[in-house]
């Protein structure tokens, strides 16, 4: 069989399953077994990210569905611009913020959505009802709850930290209802991710609920990130180096794929924020986790990256030849509101924090890099999720696209819970 395995290898599977899943029965996290073909498409218009992804989905599903089948899928996840903009000489922004949810993460969530819709999602168990169990940071949670929200079949449980979220997305997870519950938990996005892990790691309860998980630890949400990478590669000149905001390392495991699959590229940096557990692991080789510092970039704020997993199973635990490949930098606080300020005042693009982390890394490897490779910095998230802070420090507040003001004017309704098993299990059968 052809489909997905295990990083910890005990694991062998399709794709319908990997999905429904999560994580894999031995605990690892499931990657593709075979290679699939990014290289440049001909027949495809320039320019055009939906019909690039329509040609290109039928070669990541193309043992699990058809043809036509797979390019369905990428028309109802796909409904968006990917724009690539050069802000100055060199450096240009890839934009994957024009979703619903106003965030990179709806690339993900809104494929995995649609592969489950073309997929079937009866259990082999009998049960009729998925539930999607979701650790969040700050975009991921909103982003798979407007996938599938008032989706028959299917329910979301959304964890994230009480105080880590910012209050825009805070209310496109707790204003939605319906099949949505949104949780509140008293302690850090680690304790989330530990939490969703611990309980799909629980047979019985997994089989109870129909648990799943659309973190980037389903594969789901990986495959379709390889996509714009491989799109951006197609559009430019020469192989852009790509600068990765990076957390929990799903984005940057996402592109490495692409350039094993044939997207052309000069080398990827991870950009992180003070919680710089990637970039110790490249200096020294260690993953020893430090405490959570709650920084601007909040959905960056991870201790334990558990795509680190991925990256290490496709490189062999080969360090050197990881590093070859991979740069890493951390960006504090002062520097990431600089350089807001800076990119503003220069040119007058407006970055949400975590791209400001992630331009800040650029313009330190760019002197390091070849003359005219081209730098993609990926822009994340929409700076109108970060109104407030960004007018604390550049003096202007983004305008509110249309859908998160209406959000903002909704009532809430959430629970929260302690960081335990306990009380995740409570509310799961609270429903």
């Amino acid at each position: 069989m052809t489909g997905y395995v295990s990083t910890r290898g005990g694991d062998r599977t399709d794709l319908r399953d990997a999905v429904l899943r999560g994580l894999a029965r031995d605990g690892g996290l499931y990657v593709p077994e075979a290679p699939r073909n990014l290289a440049p498409l001909d027949g495809v218009p320039h320019g055009d990210f939906q019909a690039f992804a329509r040609v290109a989905c039928t070669e990541l599903l193309g043992e699990a569905l058809p043809p036509d089948a797979a390019g369905e899928v990428a028309d109802r996840a796909f409904t968006f611009p990917v724009p690539v903009v050069e802000v100055e000489p060199g450096v240009l922004l890839m934009e994957l913020f024009h979703g619903p949810t106003l965030a990179f993460k709806d690339v993900g969530a809104r494929f995995m959505a649609s592969v489950l819709e073309g997929l079937g999602t009866e259990r082999d168990d009998g049960g009729r009802e998925t539930t999607i169990l979701v650790a969040t940071s700050g975009d991921t949670g909103g982003a798979v709850a407007a996938a599938f929200h008032g989706r028959p079949g299917f329910r979301v449980v959304v964890l994230f930290p009480a105080e880590g979220v910012s209050p825009q997305q805070r209310r496109q997870m707790t204003t939605l209802g319906g099949n949505v519950c949104a949780l509140a938990v008293r302690g850090s996005f680690d304790d989330c991710q530990r939490l969703v892990k611990e309980a799909l790691g629980r047979v019985d309860l997994a089989e109870c609920h129909g648990l799943t998980s659309a973190n980037s630890i389903n594969v789901a949400r990986l495959l379709p990130q390889t996509l714009y990478y491989a799109y951006a590669a197609a559009l430019l000149d020469a192989a852009p180096h790509f600068v990765v905001p990076s957390g929990n390392l799903g984005n940057l495991c996402a592109g490495l794929l692409a350039a094993r699959w044939g997207a052309a590229t000069s080398g990827f940096t991870a950009a992180c924020n003070r919680n710089d557990a990637f970039v110790r692991f490249l200096a020294e080789g260690t993953t020893e986790p430090q405490p959570v510092v709650p920084t601007l970039a909040t959905a960056m704020d991870v201790a334990l990256p558990s795509n680190l997993e991925r990256i290490r199973y496709l490189y062999d635990d080969d360090l050197e030849r990881l590093r070859r490949d991979v740069r890493a930098v951390s960006v504090d606080d002062a520097r990431t509101r600089a350089r807001i300020r800076d990119v503003y005042g220069r040119t007058g693009v407006l970055l949400d924090p975590h791209t400001a982390v992630g331009y800040d890394a650029a313009l330190q490897v760019r002197a390091h890099l070849p003359a005219g490779v081209p730098v993609v910095v990926l822009a994340t998230a929409h700076p109108a999720k970060f109104a407030g802070t960004l007018q604390e420090i550049a003096g202007v507040a983004p305008a509110l696209p249309t859908g998160l003001t209406e959000r903002m004017s909704e009532a809430e309704g959430f629970h929260e819970i302690e960081p335990t098993l306990d009380a995740l299990i409570h509310r799961l059968e609270a429903r």
